[in-house]
């Protein structure tokens, strides 16, 4: 487990190295962008390695794998993101065990969210994800559908809508993954300066292992990374 461990952190190195390159290529700070360690396909250990080498936000996109390795990590100081589509009968499970929900993508969804964080007594920070590609395989919001919606937000008192989460789209390569990344920051620019009284667009979650510094350049704040991480051991 220490070689485990140790190349965990060689590539963790590695991987905020490329992220404080692709942020100074688009003249920001390398602290203006968020790792999320996305750990969905490895174990326990492997998590584990990730923490001690200093990555304490880690993200899972199935939610009962988040609840095992939660319990599992409870003394390792993570904050838990999800990341991957929430059904509304695993919410009331999950709200206590995240700091994030990044993958907010119906209405139905974020009014099960705040239902559940207003029995729990607290309020959950969200994204709201979009489907920039309009591909039918994927969840969330149209990006026509985005604004309209923001201003049903008010009534929902136990959330915090804190930015906006997208995919790139399955085909077409960075390329098309740029033109997905720029359409989610113009439509992030264009709703901000009217959001209501306690909505915040300050958060762009984009981009994964394979198009992540293309996201940075355009503007994500958080970027959600799993592979890179553990080269070289799946």
């Amino acid at each position: 487990m220490q070689q485990v461990a140790q190349r965990i952190a060689e590539n963790l190195a590695r991987v905020r190295g490329r992220i404080a390159d692709a942020a100074a290529r688009a003249g920001r700070a390398a602290n203006e962008v968020r790792l999320v360690a996305v750990t969905k396909y490895v174990g326990l250990g492997e998590a584990w390695a990730l923490a001690a080498a200093g990555c304490r936000t880690l993200g899972e996109s199935r939610p009962q794998q988040l609840w095992e390795k939660a319990e599992a990590l409870s003394d390792a100081g993570v904050r838990w993101h999800m990341i991957g589509h929430l059904q509304r009968n695993k919410v009331r499970r999950t709200l206590p065990l995240v700091a994030m929900i990044e993958s907010v993508d119906s209405p139905r969804l974020l009014e099960a969210v705040d239902h559940a964080a207003g029995e729990l007594g607290s309020e959950m920070p969200v994204l709201l994800e979009v489907n920039v590609s309009s591909e039918e395989a994927k969840h969330g919001f149209e990006p026509e559908a985005v604004e309209p919606f923001l201003e049903e937000l008010p009534r929902y008192g136990h959330v915090q809508v804190r930015g906006l989460m997208c995919m790139a789209s399955f085909s077409g390569g960075l390329e098309a993954a740029r033109r997905d990344f720029a359409a989610l920051r113009e439509l992030r620019d264009r709703l901000r300066p009217n959001c209501p009284e306690g909505v915040r667009l300050d958060e762009l979650s984009m981009g994964m292992s394979g198009d992540f510094e293309v996201a940075i350049e355009e503007g994500a704040t958080i970027v959600r990374v799993g592979s890179l991480l553990f080269e070289g051991l799946i």
